[in-house]
Protein backbone atom coordinates (compact mmCIF):
# COMPACT_ATOMS: atom_id res chain seq x y z
CA UNK A 1 0.00 0.00 0.00
CA UNK A 2 1.36 3.14 -1.15
CA UNK A 3 1.22 6.66 1.24
CA UNK A 4 0.50 8.41 -2.00
CA UNK A 5 -2.58 6.36 -3.12
CA UNK A 6 -6.38 7.18 -2.37
CA UNK A 7 -6.09 3.64 -0.68
CA UNK A 8 -3.80 4.82 2.56
CA UNK A 9 -5.73 7.45 2.79
CA UNK A 10 -9.25 5.43 3.46
CA UNK A 11 -7.00 3.10 5.68
CA UNK A 12 -5.56 6.22 7.75
CA UNK A 13 -8.44 7.34 8.52
CA UNK A 14 -10.51 4.05 9.41
CA UNK A 15 -7.53 2.75 11.30
CA UNK A 16 -7.54 6.41 13.69
CA UNK A 17 -11.11 6.42 14.45
CA UNK A 18 -10.63 2.63 15.73
CA UNK A 19 -7.14 3.03 17.22
CA UNK A 20 -8.98 6.34 19.12
CA UNK A 21 -12.81 5.63 19.33
CA UNK A 22 -12.88 1.46 19.56
CA UNK A 23 -9.53 0.13 20.90
CA UNK A 24 -9.00 3.03 22.94
CA UNK A 25 -9.51 1.51 26.26
CA UNK A 26 -7.14 -0.98 26.88
CA UNK A 27 -3.53 -0.83 25.45
CA UNK A 28 -3.29 -4.27 24.70
CA UNK A 29 -6.27 -3.66 22.07
CA UNK A 30 -4.72 -1.14 20.87
CA UNK A 31 -1.24 -2.68 20.56
CA UNK A 32 -3.44 -5.58 18.89
CA UNK A 33 -5.44 -3.55 16.37
CA UNK A 34 -1.46 -2.08 15.20
CA UNK A 35 -0.45 -5.20 14.60
CA UNK A 36 -3.44 -6.42 12.24
CA UNK A 37 -3.01 -3.11 10.68
CA UNK A 38 0.44 -3.32 10.05
CA UNK A 39 0.19 -6.57 8.89
CA UNK A 40 -2.85 -5.64 6.67
CA UNK A 41 -0.52 -2.57 5.30
CA UNK A 42 2.04 -4.68 4.60
CA UNK A 43 0.30 -7.98 3.16
CA UNK A 44 -1.57 -5.35 0.61
CA UNK A 45 1.50 -5.82 -1.35
CA UNK A 46 2.25 -9.48 -1.30
CA UNK A 47 0.89 -11.09 1.61
CA UNK A 48 2.46 -14.20 1.00
CA UNK A 49 5.66 -12.29 2.54
CA UNK A 50 4.05 -11.78 5.82
CA UNK A 51 5.80 -14.96 7.26
CA UNK A 52 9.12 -13.69 6.45
CA UNK A 53 8.03 -10.33 8.74
CA UNK A 54 6.76 -12.87 11.92
CA UNK A 55 9.48 -15.10 11.32
CA UNK A 56 12.09 -12.38 12.22
CA UNK A 57 10.57 -10.91 15.09
CA UNK A 58 9.35 -14.37 16.42
CA UNK A 59 13.18 -15.17 16.64
CA UNK A 60 14.01 -11.89 17.96
CA UNK A 61 11.50 -11.77 20.65
CA UNK A 62 12.46 -15.36 21.45
CA UNK A 63 16.14 -14.55 21.21
CA UNK A 64 16.00 -11.85 23.84
CA UNK A 65 14.01 -13.89 26.25
CA UNK A 66 17.03 -16.15 26.51
CA UNK A 67 19.39 -13.77 26.39
CA UNK A 68 17.85 -12.90 29.84
CA UNK A 69 17.55 -16.46 30.91
CA UNK A 70 21.12 -16.87 30.30
CA UNK A 71 24.39 -15.86 32.33
CA UNK A 72 27.08 -17.70 30.75
CA UNK A 73 28.98 -15.44 28.13
CA UNK A 74 29.13 -18.19 25.48
CA UNK A 75 25.98 -19.28 25.19
CA UNK A 76 24.75 -15.42 25.33
CA UNK A 77 27.09 -14.64 22.07
CA UNK A 78 25.73 -18.16 20.45
CA UNK A 79 22.36 -16.79 20.93
CA UNK A 80 23.06 -13.37 19.19
CA UNK A 81 24.81 -15.24 16.77
CA UNK A 82 22.11 -17.48 15.81
CA UNK A 83 19.68 -14.21 15.62
CA UNK A 84 22.03 -13.15 13.11
CA UNK A 85 22.26 -16.09 11.14
CA UNK A 86 18.76 -16.20 11.04
CA UNK A 87 17.82 -12.62 9.99
CA UNK A 88 20.79 -12.09 7.70
CA UNK A 89 20.60 -15.38 6.16
CA UNK A 90 17.23 -13.66 5.25
CA UNK A 91 17.67 -10.74 4.08
CA UNK A 92 21.19 -12.41 2.22
CA UNK A 93 19.02 -14.96 0.10
CA UNK A 94 16.15 -12.82 -1.26
CA UNK A 95 18.08 -9.55 -1.55
CA UNK A 96 21.87 -10.91 -2.46
CA UNK A 97 21.56 -14.55 -3.76
CA UNK A 98 21.28 -13.87 -7.45
CA UNK A 99 23.92 -11.23 -7.03
CA UNK A 100 26.45 -13.61 -5.98
CA UNK A 101 25.56 -15.83 -8.28
CA UNK A 102 26.29 -13.96 -11.62
CA UNK A 103 29.29 -12.56 -10.39
CA UNK A 104 31.03 -15.84 -9.31
CA UNK A 105 29.56 -17.08 -13.51
CA UNK A 106 31.00 -13.61 -14.86
CA UNK A 107 34.40 -14.52 -13.34
CA UNK A 108 34.52 -17.87 -14.51
CA UNK A 109 33.69 -16.81 -18.04
CA UNK A 110 36.52 -14.41 -17.54
CA UNK A 111 38.68 -17.20 -17.04
CA UNK A 112 37.27 -19.32 -20.26
CA UNK A 113 35.05 -21.67 -18.03
CA UNK A 114 31.60 -21.29 -18.57
CA UNK A 115 29.39 -22.90 -15.60
CA UNK A 116 25.79 -23.99 -16.13
CA UNK A 117 24.53 -22.48 -12.75
CA UNK A 118 20.59 -21.19 -12.49
CA UNK A 119 19.66 -18.15 -10.88
CA UNK A 120 16.27 -17.97 -9.20
CA UNK A 121 13.62 -15.08 -10.02
CA UNK A 122 13.52 -14.02 -6.28
CA UNK A 123 10.85 -11.29 -5.97
CA UNK A 124 12.31 -8.93 -2.91
CA UNK A 125 10.16 -8.29 -0.46
CA UNK A 126 9.67 -4.78 0.50
CA UNK A 127 11.11 -3.34 3.38
CA UNK A 128 13.31 -6.75 4.26
CA UNK A 129 15.96 -4.32 4.96
CA UNK A 130 14.55 -1.88 7.43
CA UNK A 131 12.17 -4.23 9.73
CA UNK A 132 15.32 -7.08 9.62
CA UNK A 133 17.94 -4.08 10.85
CA UNK A 134 15.35 -2.96 13.49
CA UNK A 135 14.68 -6.48 14.94
CA UNK A 136 18.47 -7.02 14.74
CA UNK A 137 19.04 -4.19 17.04
CA UNK A 138 16.84 -5.08 19.68
CA UNK A 139 18.32 -8.69 20.09
CA UNK A 140 21.93 -6.69 19.98
CA UNK A 141 20.74 -4.35 22.52
CA UNK A 142 19.25 -7.34 25.11
CA UNK A 143 22.63 -8.59 24.78
CA UNK A 144 24.41 -5.38 25.82
CA UNK A 145 22.16 -5.22 28.06
CA UNK A 146 20.87 -1.64 26.55
CA UNK A 147 17.17 -2.91 27.16
CA UNK A 148 15.44 -5.11 29.39
CA UNK A 149 13.49 -8.00 27.18
CA UNK A 150 10.10 -7.74 26.79
CA UNK A 151 7.57 -10.23 27.75
CA UNK A 152 4.58 -8.86 25.49
CA UNK A 153 4.93 -10.55 21.71
CA UNK A 154 2.05 -8.22 20.89
CA UNK A 155 3.84 -5.32 21.35
CA UNK A 156 6.83 -6.42 20.47
CA UNK A 157 5.49 -7.67 16.60
CA UNK A 158 3.92 -3.88 16.80
CA UNK A 159 7.62 -2.83 17.34
CA UNK A 160 8.88 -4.81 14.19
CA UNK A 161 6.08 -4.54 12.23
CA UNK A 162 4.63 -0.30 12.81
CA UNK A 163 3.18 0.53 9.50
CA UNK A 164 4.24 3.91 9.06
CA UNK A 165 7.60 3.27 9.22
CA UNK A 166 8.13 -0.78 8.15
CA UNK A 167 9.13 -0.61 4.71
CA UNK A 168 11.40 2.15 4.15
CA UNK A 169 12.38 3.20 8.03
CA UNK A 170 13.11 5.86 10.14
CA UNK A 171 14.81 1.90 11.42
CA UNK A 172 13.83 2.47 15.01
CA UNK A 173 15.47 1.53 17.76
CA UNK A 174 14.01 -0.43 20.39
CA UNK A 175 15.28 1.58 23.24
CA UNK A 176 13.21 4.37 21.85
CA UNK A 177 10.07 2.90 20.35
CA UNK A 178 9.41 -0.18 22.13
CA UNK A 179 8.76 1.43 25.28
CA UNK A 180 6.42 3.46 23.67
CA UNK A 181 4.19 0.36 23.20
CA UNK A 182 4.53 -0.73 26.68
CA UNK A 183 2.97 2.48 27.75
CA UNK A 184 -0.92 4.05 28.31
CA UNK A 185 -0.98 6.55 25.00
CA UNK A 186 -3.66 9.41 25.40
CA UNK A 187 -4.47 11.30 22.41
CA UNK A 188 -2.43 14.11 22.24
CA UNK A 189 -3.93 17.39 19.88
CA UNK A 190 -0.55 19.09 19.65
CA UNK A 191 1.39 16.05 18.49
CA UNK A 192 -1.23 15.26 15.98
CA UNK A 193 -1.62 18.43 14.44
CA UNK A 194 1.94 18.68 14.00
CA UNK A 195 2.40 14.95 12.37
CA UNK A 196 -0.55 16.19 9.89
CA UNK A 197 1.64 19.38 9.39
CA UNK A 198 4.74 17.20 8.17
CA UNK A 199 2.09 14.53 6.58
CA UNK A 200 1.07 17.65 4.59
CA UNK A 201 5.14 18.55 3.39
CA UNK A 202 5.86 15.02 3.07
CA UNK A 203 3.13 14.49 0.67
CA UNK A 204 4.48 18.06 -1.09
CA UNK A 205 8.23 16.65 -1.53
CA UNK A 206 6.65 13.43 -3.02
CA UNK A 207 4.20 14.05 -5.09
CA UNK A 208 5.30 17.66 -6.38
CA UNK A 209 9.15 17.25 -6.13
CA UNK A 210 10.39 13.87 -6.95
CA UNK A 211 7.40 12.45 -8.83
CA UNK A 212 8.02 15.15 -11.07
CA UNK A 213 11.81 15.37 -11.41
CA UNK A 214 11.02 11.48 -12.06
CA UNK A 215 9.78 12.36 -14.90
CA UNK A 216 12.98 14.21 -16.75
CA UNK A 217 15.77 11.98 -14.46
CA UNK A 218 14.34 8.67 -15.97
CA UNK A 219 14.35 10.19 -19.46
CA UNK A 220 18.08 11.52 -19.56
CA UNK A 221 19.25 8.50 -17.99
CA UNK A 222 17.05 6.16 -19.94
CA UNK A 223 19.08 8.00 -22.97
CA UNK A 224 22.16 8.95 -21.96
CA UNK A 225 23.45 9.04 -25.15
CA UNK A 226 20.94 11.16 -27.09
CA UNK A 227 21.84 14.05 -24.33
CA UNK A 228 24.79 17.25 -24.26
CA UNK A 229 26.71 17.56 -21.27
CA UNK A 230 24.44 20.58 -19.63
CA UNK A 231 21.47 17.96 -19.88
CA UNK A 232 22.96 15.45 -18.27
CA UNK A 233 24.72 17.36 -15.71
CA UNK A 234 20.53 18.74 -14.98
CA UNK A 235 19.47 15.14 -14.63
CA UNK A 236 22.01 14.40 -11.84
CA UNK A 237 20.93 17.56 -10.42
CA UNK A 238 17.09 16.74 -10.67
CA UNK A 239 17.68 13.54 -9.29
CA UNK A 240 19.57 14.82 -6.13
CA UNK A 241 16.34 16.35 -5.44
CA UNK A 242 14.17 13.52 -6.59
CA UNK A 243 15.99 11.15 -3.74
CA UNK A 244 16.09 13.67 -1.90
CA UNK A 245 12.36 14.37 -1.93
CA UNK A 246 11.02 11.02 -2.11
CA UNK A 247 12.92 9.60 1.05
CA UNK A 248 12.98 12.34 3.00
CA UNK A 249 9.33 12.77 2.30
CA UNK A 250 8.21 9.48 3.12
CA UNK A 251 10.39 9.71 6.50
CA UNK A 252 7.79 13.03 7.03
CA UNK A 253 4.70 11.33 6.13
CA UNK A 254 6.13 7.91 8.92
CA UNK A 255 6.83 9.89 11.79
CA UNK A 256 3.68 12.52 10.78
CA UNK A 257 1.33 9.61 10.67
CA UNK A 258 3.23 7.98 14.29
CA UNK A 259 2.52 11.05 15.86
CA UNK A 260 -1.56 10.24 14.88
CA UNK A 261 -1.22 7.58 16.91
CA UNK A 262 0.73 9.07 20.04
CA UNK A 263 3.82 7.68 18.55
CA UNK A 264 7.38 9.49 18.58
CA UNK A 265 10.26 8.64 16.10
CA UNK A 266 13.18 9.88 15.23
CA UNK A 267 13.97 12.38 12.83
CA UNK A 268 15.32 10.42 9.75
CA UNK A 269 16.60 13.78 7.99
CA UNK A 270 17.93 17.18 9.02
CA UNK A 271 17.98 19.14 5.95
CA UNK A 272 21.39 17.27 4.11
CA UNK A 273 21.87 19.65 1.62
CA UNK A 274 22.56 22.45 3.54
CA UNK A 275 25.66 20.55 4.41
CA UNK A 276 29.36 21.95 4.70
CA UNK A 277 31.48 18.79 4.25
CA UNK A 278 30.48 15.40 3.51
CA UNK A 279 30.89 14.28 7.06
CA UNK A 280 27.47 16.71 8.16
CA UNK A 281 25.63 15.58 5.07
CA UNK A 282 26.28 11.79 6.65
CA UNK A 283 24.97 13.36 9.95
CA UNK A 284 21.75 14.48 8.57
CA UNK A 285 21.17 12.19 5.49
CA UNK A 286 19.12 8.75 6.56
CA UNK A 287 20.06 9.13 9.85
CA UNK A 288 18.53 6.24 11.74
CA UNK A 289 20.83 4.01 9.14
CA UNK A 290 23.69 5.96 9.51
CA UNK A 291 23.79 5.60 13.07
CA UNK A 292 22.81 2.21 13.27
CA UNK A 293 25.82 1.34 11.07
CA UNK A 294 27.58 3.39 13.31
CA UNK A 295 26.64 1.86 16.72
CA UNK A 296 26.40 -1.74 15.57
CA UNK A 297 29.56 -2.06 13.21
CA UNK A 298 31.98 0.95 13.44
CA UNK A 299 32.06 1.78 16.82
CA UNK A 300 32.71 -2.23 17.39
CA UNK A 301 35.12 -2.56 15.16
CA UNK A 302 37.31 0.53 16.87
CA UNK A 303 35.71 3.47 15.43
CA UNK A 304 38.62 6.17 15.40
CA UNK A 305 40.03 5.32 18.60
CA UNK A 306 43.27 2.84 16.62
CA UNK A 307 45.66 4.45 14.43
CA UNK A 308 45.34 5.13 10.86
CA UNK A 309 44.94 2.28 8.77
CA UNK A 310 42.24 1.24 11.74
CA UNK A 311 40.54 4.78 10.60
CA UNK A 312 41.21 4.18 6.99
CA UNK A 313 39.57 0.18 7.85
CA UNK A 314 36.57 1.39 9.16
CA UNK A 315 35.39 4.06 7.18
CA UNK A 316 35.58 2.01 4.37
CA UNK A 317 33.93 -0.66 5.92
CA UNK A 318 30.92 1.53 7.22
CA UNK A 319 30.94 3.52 3.66
CA UNK A 320 30.84 -0.19 1.63
CA UNK A 321 28.22 -1.93 3.78
CA UNK A 322 26.11 1.00 3.54
CA UNK A 323 26.30 0.78 0.00
CA UNK A 324 25.48 -2.80 -0.13
CA UNK A 325 22.63 -2.61 1.80
CA UNK A 326 21.37 0.16 -0.56
CA UNK A 327 21.58 -3.25 -3.31
CA UNK A 328 23.00 -5.94 -4.84
CA UNK A 329 24.43 -4.06 -7.73
CA UNK A 330 27.78 -2.86 -7.86
CA UNK A 331 26.91 0.90 -8.60
CA UNK A 332 26.13 1.20 -5.03
CA UNK A 333 29.50 -0.38 -3.65
CA UNK A 334 31.13 2.31 -6.04
CA UNK A 335 28.77 5.17 -4.30
CA UNK A 336 29.52 3.61 -0.61
CA UNK A 337 33.32 3.49 -2.11
CA UNK A 338 33.33 7.17 -3.60
CA UNK A 339 32.15 8.39 0.03
CA UNK A 340 34.79 6.81 1.71
CA UNK A 341 37.16 9.05 -0.47
CA UNK A 342 35.22 11.99 0.59
CA UNK A 343 34.97 10.91 4.14
CA UNK A 344 38.64 9.83 4.78
CA UNK A 345 40.37 13.25 4.12
CA UNK A 346 38.49 14.79 6.57
CA UNK A 347 38.63 12.43 9.25
CA UNK A 348 42.65 12.16 9.35
CA UNK A 349 42.66 15.46 9.49
CA UNK A 350 40.52 15.57 12.16
CA UNK A 351 38.02 18.41 10.55
CA UNK A 352 35.03 15.59 10.12
CA UNK A 353 33.41 17.22 12.91
CA UNK A 354 33.63 20.64 12.91
CA UNK A 355 30.47 21.68 11.09
CA UNK A 356 27.97 20.02 14.21
CA UNK A 357 26.49 23.41 14.69
CA UNK A 358 23.33 24.07 12.11
CA UNK A 359 24.80 26.27 9.26
CA UNK A 360 24.31 30.43 9.88
CA UNK A 361 22.68 29.31 13.26
CA UNK A 362 20.08 32.17 14.52
CA UNK A 363 20.62 33.84 11.14
CA UNK A 364 18.40 33.97 8.22
CA UNK A 365 21.63 35.06 6.42
CA UNK A 366 24.37 32.71 5.47
CA UNK A 367 28.34 33.54 4.79
CA UNK A 368 29.81 33.21 1.49
CA UNK A 369 32.37 30.78 2.39
CA UNK A 370 29.42 28.73 3.83
CA UNK A 371 27.39 29.26 0.59
CA UNK A 372 30.69 27.80 -1.54
CA UNK A 373 31.14 24.78 0.98
CA UNK A 374 27.53 23.82 0.89
CA UNK A 375 27.58 24.23 -3.16
CA UNK A 376 30.81 22.24 -2.99
CA UNK A 377 29.42 19.39 -0.81
CA UNK A 378 26.18 19.09 -2.94
CA UNK A 379 28.53 19.03 -6.25
CA UNK A 380 30.71 16.16 -4.69
CA UNK A 381 27.04 14.39 -3.39
CA UNK A 382 25.17 15.03 -6.42
CA UNK A 383 28.23 13.46 -8.19
CA UNK A 384 28.18 10.46 -6.25
CA UNK A 385 24.43 9.77 -7.04
CA UNK A 386 24.92 9.33 -10.46
CA UNK A 387 26.42 5.74 -9.57
CA UNK A 388 23.33 5.20 -7.06
CA UNK A 389 20.83 5.91 -10.43
CA UNK A 390 23.25 4.28 -13.02
CA UNK A 391 22.13 1.34 -14.49
CA UNK A 392 25.68 -0.02 -14.25
CA UNK A 393 29.19 0.58 -13.50
CA UNK A 394 29.71 0.96 -17.42
CA UNK A 395 26.38 3.53 -17.25
CA UNK A 396 27.88 5.67 -14.61
CA UNK A 397 31.45 6.39 -16.34
CA UNK A 398 29.34 6.59 -20.07
CA UNK A 399 27.04 9.35 -17.73
CA UNK A 400 29.82 11.31 -16.28
CA UNK A 401 32.25 11.17 -19.48
CA UNK A 402 29.03 12.72 -21.57
CA UNK A 403 28.99 15.76 -18.66
CA UNK A 404 32.57 16.51 -19.17
CA UNK A 405 32.94 15.65 -23.22
CA UNK A 406 29.79 17.00 -24.95
CA UNK A 407 28.54 20.56 -25.34
CA UNK A 408 26.76 22.00 -22.15
CA UNK A 409 23.91 23.18 -24.88
CA UNK A 410 20.44 23.53 -24.24
CA UNK A 411 20.19 22.16 -21.05
CA UNK A 412 17.34 24.33 -19.85
CA UNK A 413 15.28 23.98 -22.99
CA UNK A 414 13.80 20.47 -21.66
CA UNK A 415 13.27 22.10 -17.77
CA UNK A 416 10.25 23.84 -17.32
CA UNK A 417 10.90 26.80 -14.77
CA UNK A 418 7.81 25.78 -12.88
CA UNK A 419 9.98 23.13 -11.28
CA UNK A 420 12.82 25.29 -10.51
CA UNK A 421 10.48 27.49 -8.70
CA UNK A 422 8.90 24.55 -6.61
CA UNK A 423 12.87 23.36 -5.88
CA UNK A 424 13.50 26.99 -4.64
CA UNK A 425 10.06 27.20 -2.90
CA UNK A 426 10.80 23.64 -1.12
CA UNK A 427 14.40 24.91 -0.30
CA UNK A 428 12.93 28.08 0.94
CA UNK A 429 11.09 26.31 3.56
CA UNK A 430 13.24 23.97 5.00
CA UNK A 431 16.05 26.79 5.31
CA UNK A 432 13.94 29.35 7.28
CA UNK A 433 13.17 25.86 9.49
CA UNK A 434 16.42 24.02 9.35
CA UNK A 435 16.39 24.27 13.01
CA UNK A 436 13.39 22.09 13.04
CA UNK A 437 11.98 18.80 13.08
CA UNK A 438 10.23 19.38 9.56
CA UNK A 439 9.50 22.04 7.48
CA UNK A 440 6.33 23.11 8.52
CA UNK A 441 7.46 23.44 12.25
CA UNK A 442 6.29 26.74 12.23
CA UNK A 443 6.31 27.61 15.46
CA UNK A 444 6.92 31.60 14.29
CA UNK A 445 3.79 31.94 13.14
CA UNK A 446 1.71 29.81 16.55
CA UNK A 447 0.20 32.81 17.21
CA UNK A 448 -1.22 34.37 13.20
CA UNK A 449 -3.71 31.41 12.58
CA UNK A 450 -4.66 33.20 9.43
CA UNK A 451 -1.15 33.36 8.36
CA UNK A 452 -0.35 30.04 9.00
CA UNK A 453 -3.80 28.46 6.96
CA UNK A 454 -3.19 30.82 4.24
CA UNK A 455 0.55 28.61 4.23
CA UNK A 456 -1.47 24.94 4.37
CA UNK A 457 -3.75 26.12 1.87
CA UNK A 458 -1.19 27.27 -0.15
CA UNK A 459 0.79 24.19 -0.26
CA UNK A 460 -2.44 22.31 -0.96
CA UNK A 461 -3.25 24.26 -3.34
CA UNK A 462 0.12 23.53 -5.03
CA UNK A 463 0.10 19.85 -4.57
CA UNK A 464 -3.41 19.98 -6.36
CA UNK A 465 -1.88 22.23 -9.68
CA UNK A 466 1.69 20.72 -9.81
CA UNK A 467 1.14 17.07 -8.12
CA UNK A 468 2.47 13.93 -10.19
CA UNK A 469 -0.78 11.94 -9.01
CA UNK A 470 0.43 8.52 -11.08
CA UNK A 471 1.18 6.55 -7.20
CA UNK A 472 4.95 6.19 -8.59
CA UNK A 473 6.54 3.80 -5.98
CA UNK A 474 9.07 5.61 -3.49
CA UNK A 475 12.51 4.66 -4.66
CA UNK A 476 13.53 3.21 -1.21
CA UNK A 477 11.02 0.49 -1.45
CA UNK A 478 13.82 -1.55 -3.09
CA UNK A 479 15.81 -1.73 -0.46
Amino acid sequence: MLFNSPEFLIFLVLAFVLYWFVFNRHLKAQNALIVALSYLFYGWWDWRFLGLLFASSFVDYNVGLGLARIVNPSRRKLLLVASLVANLGLLGFFKYYNFFVTEFIDAFSHLGVHLDVNTLNIILPVGISFYTFQSISYAIDVYRRNIEPTRDLVAFLAYVSFFPQLVAGPIERATNLLPQFTSKRHFDYALATDGMRQVLWGFFKKIVIADNCASYVNDIFGNTADYNGGTLFLGAVLFAFQIYGDFSGYSDIAIGTARLFGFSLMQNFAYPYFSRDVAEFWRRWHISLSTWFRDYVYIPLGGSKGGTWMKIRNTFVIFLLSGFWHGANLTFIAWGFLHALYFIPLQLTGKNRVNINIVAHGNQWVSPMDVLRILFTFLLVTFGWIFFRAKSITHAFEYILGIFTKAPLEALAIFPISLLGLIGFMLAVEWVHRDKQHGLEITWLQDKKVLRWCMYLGIMLLIFLFGNFGKTEFIYFAF
